[in-house]
């Protein structure tokens, strides 16, 4: 006889997307899950990640209870213990070392926007340590950051179906963000929206483009201040809005004359003509918007350049927060924020300034964040979460630990994260993982980096927690989402885990909410529903979108110094950074490195998202692993006849730092000198004493991440435009 079945309304987050799911609970199991079409993310569409949810959460290789190591770190020998034994002897650890070294000596790794990632922030202002980070450098924060710097926030919500030309910029979401694809697809047909696309591969979305710019890796500089140049220089720009609401214009003239198109078709490979083609497309066609990927956030030393040269021809063409521009949305006003939960009032000054890295990389670290938020109170009334704009170094962190300079760091708890397939130079960080005194990891999956841990923890997956979506705690809209099944075995999710890790530690107090539940009523209950209980929001409200507005500026001005869209950024400057638009080449290319490119003639870029997977997840799966079941790098014909590699051949991958494999496929889509390897790689069925083989295909192995390469303002590390050598694999 058939049991009570449910229809829960649950949100994947197997990715960013965030897509809305309708679960199908029969007595506390999942019988199905399909697309929620009432959602406004996904209507109903559901990719391979969301329909595989029920083989991830009943997975036979799936973390369920607490596990601690036995053996030698990397042994893979760990026992079952209680979550009472591992918080009592990870908290004891933890408070001998503050005692000992300072609450500095603690640290914290964190993944990718999937998580309660103010609790994280919250545990550690509490502890009194300032060392959180995660890869943001190279994922989206530092455009961020540099917009805020020059207009007050960042113009990061494009309103494609407004738009009269969208600009994709260092993106694919053909590849990986399908339901942005959809909506520039009927953007296209129902509007005549112009698509321009600036990749250098001829990429699943290049391929819908009326206008692709096929540009040297790593140039996206260049581009920009050609784009500049023509703009300005042919008088294309929003002559009312420069004169009202920018300051810096004619210093911002004078600086980019010297990038005319000529110039920098020697830089991006494209012809001058069509650079300016594409300038005066974009120009002409308002409204405009500028839908970004992270690409440009991965440029090394040159990413911040580019984000303030985009996000000034943003400004100069007339599209800030105007409908079908780039909305700069602001927080959400009566919603209790991310930022509103983090404590960060209560982290010392004095701890703030042993922020790992604050000392170069000042815009993403505390210097940086004070600025940008006397700003932002002013005009928003809040600010922007520190827990994404305001982190510790990762390249700088790493090196702390193995040289114990400037102090040393003892303990690290990850968390949504696996460092040794994420982040750049991958044996430092291996290195740096093996000195720790206590590893921490909670996660799904016993991977390469929980293999290192001393405790491993069960973490509950999407149908086993509630979900408040919001985009990194800066969007003026929230959708709520409610558990399917409570969590399976011992798994927990991250608010239990910092709560009880809290209580641990003395801060009872501040954690007054038991469940993820009860938090999420805490922060809606001054949106003015009147409803009880979190679930009850979810099956009557879900969404809450704050009234959209346009031309805020008009009655606010702009949170910056001036009031103004800062042409030449003021906070910027103070920072000690060049406050105008300029040209810097990334740290690895030909044009950086000339004496490494007779032995490494091509160009790598390491990484672009692509299907099934997200970052390294998901390899696990069967069903999943079946579609993509091993590494590809995509190499053109030409050069692959010159090396006598053929398809799904075994190919090395080298640079001065290192060498890893992937299978050759020859494909058009790269130009004959660039080679493009996929990213997150390891083998979960190779097992852990072989860490996974995490040292066979993980692209990171082969990226050096030296603090002196990396953006001088935001810390991003290069993935991009690095000069390599390849091989095919004999034997």
């Amino acid at each position: 006889m058939a049991g009570n079945i449910e229809v829960k309304k649950a949100a994947c987050y197997f990715c960013h997307m965030n897509c809305g799911m309708l679960v199908h609970v029969e007595d506390g199991v999942v019988k199905k899950v399909t697309g929620d079409p009432e959602h406004p993310f996904n209507q109903g569409a559901q990719c391979p990640r969301g329909a595989s949810a029920i083989d991830h959460l009943n997975h036979i290789n799936r973390v369920n209870y607490p596990l601690k190591r036995v053996g030698e770190r990397g042994s893979g020998n760990f026992k079952r213990v209680s979550w009472e034994e591992a918080l009592e002897d990870i908290a004891a650890r933890l408070k001998k070392y503050k005692a000992e070294y300072g609450a500095e000596s603690i640290a914290t790794a964190g993944g990718t926007n999937r998580t309660d990632d103010w609790a994280r922030r919250r545990f550690f202002n509490l502890l009194g340590s300032p060392n959180v980070v995660h890869t943001s450098p190279v994922c989206w924060i530092p455009n961020f950051l540099i917009e805020t710097a020059i207009y007050g926030w960042s113009a990061f919500d494009p309103e494609i179906m407004g738009s009269r030309c969208v600009v994709v910029w260092g993106h694919n979401p053909g590849a990986s963000y399908l339901p942005e694809m959809r909506g520039l697809l009927e953007a296209r047909e129902k509007n005549g929206t112009k698509i321009i696309v600036i990749d250098p591969r001829y990429s699943e979305t290049a391929a819908r483009a009326d206008i692709w710019l096929p540009i040297r890796p790593g140039s996206d500089c260049a581009l920009a201040l050609a784009w500049l140049n023509v703009i300005i220089n042919e008088e294309l720009y929003d002559a009312d809005f420069v004169e009202n609401w920018t300051v810096g214009f004619e210093e911002l003239r004078e600086r980019v004359q010297e990038y005319t198109p000529e110039w920098a078709e020697a830089k991006t490979w494209v012809p001058a003509e069509r650079i300016a083609m594409a300038a005066r497309t974009y120009a002409t066609s308002r409204p405009a918007c500028i839908q970004w990927g992270v690409a440009t956030d991965q440029l090394g030393r040159a990413t911040s350049a580019v984000a303030q040269a985009r996000a000034v021809l943003r400004a100069i063409c007339g599209n800030l927060d105007v409908p079908g521009g780039d909305v700069m949305p602001g927080p959400h006003p009566t919603f209790i924020t991310d930022v509103e939960m983090e404590l960060n009032e209560l982290l010392p000054e004095e701890q703030r300034a042993k922020q790992l890295g604050a000392d170069r990389f000042k815009l993403s670290t505390w210097p940086g964040y004070k600025l940008l938020n006397e700003q932002l109170q002013r005009v928003w009334g809040k600010g922007l979460p520190a827990e994404w704009m305001c982190e510790a170094s990762p390249p700088v962190l790493w090196r702390a630990i193995l040289t114990g300079k400037p102090y040393p760091v003892k303990a690290l708890i990850v968390l949504a994260d696996n460092p040794l397939s994420s982040y750049a130079n991958s044996r430092l960080v291996y290195e740096a993982l093996n000195k720790l005194d206590l590893l921490v990891v909670m996660d799904y999956w016993l991977t390469p980096t929980a293999a290192l841990a001393d405790y491993v923890l069960p973490a509950a997956s999407w149908l086993e927690r509630p979900v408040l979506t919001t985009t990194y705690g800066v969007s003026d809209w929230l959708i709520a989402s409610e558990r399917a099944i409570q969590p399976l075995y011992e798994r927990k999710t991250d608010y239990d885990f910092w709560r009880a890790l809290g209580i641990k530690m003395g801060q009872g107090e501040y954690w007054p909410w038991q469940t993820n539940e009860e938090v999420f009523q805490y922060r809606l209950e001054s949106l003015g529903y009147g409803l009880e209980t979190y679930e009850d929001f979810v099956r009557g409200v879900r969404f809450d979108f704050a009234p959209r507005e346009y031309y805020k500026y008009l009655e606010k001005g702009f949170a910056t110094p001036s009031g103004k869209v800062e042409l030449k950024s003021s906070i910027l400057e103070t920072l000690g950074y060049d406050p105008l638009p300029h040209y810097v080449e990334p740290p690895f290319s030909p044009e950086a490195t000339p004496e490494l490119a007779r032995d490494y003639p091509l160009i790598l870029i390491a990484g672009g998202g692509f299907m099934p997977f997200f970052h390294s997840e998901h390899r696990q799966i069967t069903r999943l692993r079946l579609l993509h079941p091993e590494p590809r790098v995509a190499i053109n014909p030409e050069l692959a006849q010159k090396l006598a590699i053929k398809e799904g051949d075994w190919v090395w991958i080298e640079t001065p730092k290192g060498k890893v494999k992937q299978r050759a496929k020859i494909t058009t889509a790269v130009p004959p000198g660039v080679v493009q390897a996929e990213r997150g790689w390891w083998y979960p069925e190779k097992g852990v004493k072989d860490l996974f083989g995490i040292w066979e295909s993980n692209i990171n192995v082969c990226l050096d991440d030296d603090p002196d390469t990396c953006d001088p303002a935001c810390g991003s590390w290069c993935t991009r435009t690095i000069l390599c050598r390849i091989a095919k694999v004999e034997g």
